[in-house]
């Protein structure tokens, strides 16, 4: 595949953008999170796994409303409903599959795209050489517990109270909560500071993020809040990589019992990782994903 930059316009008419890095013949399709965040923290995967000795051709694009992609009229109430769904979003994975001329390939996503993951790799598990989970439950109620529990540890009683009251109140935007948030976000987020995921302005997709997620990554009061996989992850029948941050959001006993309840899959967990602990400790992230994919490839892959 050629690397750089691709234009993929999709059989609705919308335009994804879309980069490949790295050389070889084993190509691996990352999917980012939010849902309505972008790719940037796949943009030095190829490097990373390179420096671990395996060369990589890493393809990541920006889902339909995010950053360099075509953004839809999501003031439309038919846009809304067409597109703000799991099923647009999974389907739209093999679609850029089926126009990249991707098979037997590596699919890896982050958060909302781990979520993505699981669902690829029980429907579409054909295609796939081996699935790899960063940073994803296969219940959000997993989620929602070890949030309360990330908030008692890292804030005061009377700081959690007022975040509680300010979203009983849908009272998101103001900078005392924020604050909070922040505070958040350094401990479980990107613990590795300055964050490299900064940029001028905030380039997140908040009708995306918003109608699934909610104001930030600490409440949901979006869709997700109902998502359960659960029962499906017998369904995902290849080699998978369960892999989360020692220090984030996701609980990391829910990845080890994802890892025994998916057929063919192992759990890692990165040290001082927060959620995005490809970024705060990449050495072993990619250590781990590179041994990953070195063991599927020699057929050497094991429980």
């Amino acid at each position: 595949m050629r690397q750089g930059t691709k234009i993929i316009t999709l059989d609705n008419g919308y335009h994804l953008w879309a980069n490949t890095q790295g050389t070889g013949d084993i190509h691996l399709l990352a999917l980012h999170g939010g849902p309505g965040g972008e790719h940037e923290y796949w943009e030095d995967a190829a490097k990373q796994l390179a420096k671990q000795g395996l060369n990589v051709q890493v393809t990541m694009y920006d889902q339909l409303g995010s950053w360099y992609s075509d953004s839809p009229d999501f003031s439309d109430p038919k846009v809304r409903k067409d597109i703000l769904n799991y099923d647009y979003f999974l389907d739209e994975v093999d679609e850029v599959r089926e126009k990249l001329g991707l098979d037997n390939f590596y699919l890896i996503g982050q958060s909302w795209g781990g979520l993505l993951v699981q669902e690829y790799a029980a429907k579409y598990g054909q295609h796939l050489k081996g699935a790899i989970v960063s940073s994803m439950v296969d219940r959000i109620d997993d989620y929602t517990k070890h949030l309360e529990e990330v908030r008692e540890t890292a804030l005061t009683p009377d700081q959690v109270a007022y975040m509680k009251k300010c979203e009983t109140n849908n009272d998101y935007d103001n900078d005392k909560y924020q604050s909070y948030v922040d505070i958040l976000n350094k401990g479980y987020i990107d613990r590795k500071q300055p964050s490299k995921l900064s940029h001028l302005i905030d380039v997140t997709n908040t009708d995306i993020y918003g109608a699934f997620q909610g104001d930030n990554e600490f409440v949901i009061t979006g869709k997700l809040a109902e998502w359960n996989f659960t029962d499906h992850l017998k369904d995902i029948k290849v080699p998978t990589l369960v892999t989360f941050g020692e220090h984030e959001t996701m609980p990391v006993e829910t990845g080890k019992r994802m890892a025994e309840m998916i057929p063919n899959a192992k759990f890692v967990s990165t040290p001082e990782g927060g959620h995005h602990h490809m970024v705060d400790n990449p050495d072993v992230y990619y250590d781990h994903l590179a041994t990953f994919i070195r063991e599927v490839e020699a057929g050497t892959f094991n429980k």
